[in-house]
């Protein structure tokens, strides 16, 4: 593998007399990787959204929460030892990773998106609402509409790539537990 690979990294730190309990690949390195991964994704959402001024549509704040309960995962993971909590952040991250699929597709209009991600309509909407100049109604942000993308791919794309390799270092980590 090339000297990006986890192999490589702890070979590097093998050569500078690391020892194994410091390697970025034994099971607390891994996890501390993902969790950081997580957070990382979850601030960058975050910078989008409050210094870029990106607002997130309903499938972007979806794909949030698995990120949120995968850093929290590897917080308790990193003092609690088993199996368990590595694959339940391998499931966050495929949870997320999920999602960013089903909102690529709606992005490419591979499919429908939920109706929470359109203006809908106002069937059942006391007219008296609609006229009243004090209620203040925020646009709904569309979800197939791609507002920022780098290389061909939107956000909702490059969380699924990046929550993808996440699944794969929790799964690491749970092997190593």
């Amino acid at each position: 593998m090339g000297w990006l690979s986890l192999q490589g990294l702890a070979a590097y730190g093998h050569r500078k007399g690391t020892d194994e309990a410091n390697s970025v690949t034994t099971r607390k390195g891994l996890i501390s990787i993902a969790t950081a991964g997580s957070a990382l994704l979850l601030l960058g959402a975050l910078a989008f959204q409050y210094l870029g001024g990106l607002a997130p549509c309903h499938l972007c704040i979806l794909q949030r929460w698995p990120h949120l309960a995968a850093v929290l995962i590897g917080l308790v993971a990193l003092m609690v030892p088993g199996r368990l909590l590595p694959l339940f952040g391998a499931a966050a991250a495929l949870i997320t990773a999920g999602i960013g699929l089903y909102h690529t597709g709606v992005e490419r209009l591979w499919w429908q998106g939920p109706t929470s991600c359109s203006a809908g309509s106002i069937a059942g909407i006391d007219m008296k609402d609609l006229l009243d100049p004090t209620i203040v109604v925020a646009p709904v942000v569309r979800c197939d509409q791609v507002a920022w993308e780098m290389l061909g791919l939107s956000m909702a794309s490059w969380n699924m790539l990046a929550s993808l390799v996440l699944a794969v270092i929790w799964l690491m980590a749970a092997r190593r537990s």
